[in-house]
């Protein structure tokens, strides 16, 4: 089993943010950006540090996942698209360093100018940037991007759209975006949307598109084939434009990427078992342990790789809707938290071999420290004392179980704050204060048996409450549509959360999402301390307060009992075909967005 690890810098994880006093723009146009202080890498730089300039090129990936989809359009709401899409088939302005908490480097634009406070950004294009056809993008084509991602795309756009106070072409090649309120992060995030072609859609219901349209873009890979809910066949693409740009030397080495679509993950690893696929993805150690021993294995054709990282867990585990009046009243939540028997569900699905969440962002420099809130950090706190959690300034801690299946001292404590909150016990039944028996809808998507098999566990431990839970498992358009309008009270939840935190925290934990369809915040929550902590977090003039304003929002997330976390990945677990190589140098967020596949190869030996 192949292990790798860092090389360590002088500029490490705990200098992360460097000196936010540094953010200031300056007046003549530069290669990169860096949210805080100068970019790492000069003018002049070979590649990106965790990408391999003289890889060569050729050879495939096919990975698998599992559920479906109905579109190939990734910025809009409607329907269900592969995730991917989003990332490997189009380009932005600039480009992400992922060894970096937050440095963009010019891809479609050659230079970056901000305003002395960052007040306005401008941006010039590469005279040499083109369409996957052959037509070359226009500062047209940005500004009609912008606009309609910003107003009809997905909500993840609509946010920074608000803050443009004007869009305009100040050149040949160059437009500039002027922000109507102060927010240094901004500069950034323009530069990181994706360019579309104007004339593709033309005539054409944009906000409607679905499996019907292949995009044209100006990105490395095309998409060359697919069917629906099946695959999608993405091909390298020979008269890329930008493969001698700096940023992308190293990158897009492989011809083909290739997606395989399953039922469920049983399917999907028996698949590649059998060499349908060749790199997969192991989420459950016990699983990675004990399974991974079949003959392509022990002949040396597939190889184990252990890819550690530097970043937040972010949040993983079963959200709680407080929309609904089932989650509505946080001592039923912590209820939840209390039945749910993490130490035995880990010792019967991992053999306690997984770690647990224990904050949103746990795992890095940016989580909430044990015991009460001090220094800074309880300072940003108080003011909103009466509005927190018992807990958020404190100290809170998951409840931890006995490790038995009966968890008598957590239940009892569960069934407490139930009546607490009003619910008693009546003939063997959780019973509402109006005489109903209280339950709730757990939402899953097919093919998660590992989700399926966690919530089994979860139900007998609630069942010992006398609460019977409905558990509903849909197709996975049924269940985009139904958590897109937050018609649930549990679900499955994923966050990923950057050593960069800003302006999607918003999107994640801000109030308009209790209304507005869409948004991250499945839990529905909003919260006064979280509101202004994130905006602390964006105009944070020191690194002590932007890490201070974290670790508090760190606890209020935390200590509001929103979800029930399970394991988190410290290290990800990546077995794959012998031919496929990546460098030894890893960036700090590891194996990440930008990572595989970007900077794999394929080398015959």
């Amino acid at each position: 089993m192949r292990s790798v690890f860092f090389l360590k810098r002088q500029l490490g994880i705990a200098t992360l943010a460097l000196s936010l006093s540094a953010q200031s723009g300056t007046a003549d146009p530069q290669h990169g950006i860096a949210m805080y202080g100068a970019p790492e890498l000069p003018p002049d730089f070979v590649s990106l540090p965790y990408a391999n300039p003289d890889a060569p090129k050729g050879g495939r990936i096919v990975t698998g996942e599992v559920g479906g989809f109905d579109s190939l359009n990734p910025h809009i709401p409607k329907g269900s698209t592969p995730w991917q899409l989003r990332f490997l088939a189009y380009e932005s302005l600039m480009g992400r360093n992922w060894d970096e908490p937050f440095t963009l480097y010019g891809l479609l634009a050659e230079s970056i100018e901000v305003g002395d406070n960052r007040e306005w950004v401008e941006f010039v294009l590469r005279e040499e940037a083109t369409f996957s056809d052959g037509t070359p993008l226009t500062v047209e084509d940005v500004m009609w991007s912008y606009e309609t991602l910003g107003t009809i795309g997905h909500p993840r756009y609509h946010g920074a759209w608000g803050k443009i106070a004007s869009m305009e072409q100040t050149g040949p090649r160059s437009v500039r975006f002027t922000f109507n309120e102060q927010d240094p992060e901004m500069a950034l995030l323009i530069g990181m949307r994706p360019i579309l072609k104007k004339a593709q859609w033309d005539g054409k219901d944009f906000a409607a598109s679905g499996i019907d349209e292949v995009p044209i873009t100006t990105a490395p890979y095309v998409i060359d084939d697919y069917e629906a809910g099946r695959f999608v066949s993405l091909k390298r693409d020979p008269d890329y434009w930008g493969e001698d740009v700096n940023f992308m030397r190293g990158q897009a080495n492989l011809d083909e990427i290739r997606m395989e679509f399953y039922g469920d993950g049983t399917a999907m690893f028996e698949a590649f078992k059998a060499g349908a696929l060749n790199s997969s993805r192991e989420f459950n150690v016990e699983k990675w342990d004990t399974q991974y021993d079949f003959p392509a294995i022990d002949s040396g054709d597939v190889v184990k790789s252990v890819v550690p990282h530097e970043r937040p867990s972010g949040i993983t585990g079963f959200v709680m809707n407080t929309r609904r009046d089932a989650f509505s009243d946080w001592r039923v939540r912590d209820a939840m938290l209390h039945a749910f028997n993490f130490e035995f569900i880990n010792e019967t699905m991992t053999g306690s071999k997984q770690p647990r969440i224990t904050s949103y962002f746990s795992n890095s420099v940016l989580g909430m420290q044990d015991g009460p809130a001090t220094g800074r950090v309880r300072e940003f706190l108080e003011p909103f004392e009466d509005t927190l959690l018992p807990g958020a300034l404190d100290g809170y801690t998951l409840p931890v179980s006995d490790g038995t299946e009966r968890n008598r001292g957590n239940i009892r404590q569960a069934i407490s704050l139930m009546e607490e909150a009003g619910y008693t016990i009546e003939e063997g039944v959780m019973t509402r204060p109006d005489g109903t028996p209280y339950t709730f809808e757990i939402v899953l998507s097919q093919g998660s048996s590992e989700n399926e098999a966690i919530i089994d566990l979860f139900t007998q431990s609630l069942e010992r409450m006398g609460i019977a839970p409905k558990i509903t498992t849909i197709d996975s358009a049924q269940y985009k549509e139904r958590t897109t309008t937050y018609d649930f009270d549990m679900t499955y939840y994923r966050r990923g959360l950057s050593l960069s935190p800003g302006n999607e925290q918003k999107l994640y934990w801000g109030c308009d999402g209790v209304k507005a369809e869409g948004t991250r915040n499945w839990m529905g929550m909003c919260s006064p301390a979280a509101e202004d902590l994130i905006d602390q977090i964006l105009n944070s003039d020191s690194r002590d307060d932007f890490i201070a304003a974290t670790r508090a929002l760190d606890r209020v997330l935390t200590s509001g009992r929103y979800v029930i976390p399970i394991y988190q990945w410290n290290i990800s677990r990546i077995a794959h075909v012998k031919e496929l190589k990546f460098p030894e140098q890893l960036p700090i967020y590891g194996d990440w967005i930008g990572w595989q596949p970007d900077v794999w190869w394929w080398e015959e030996e």
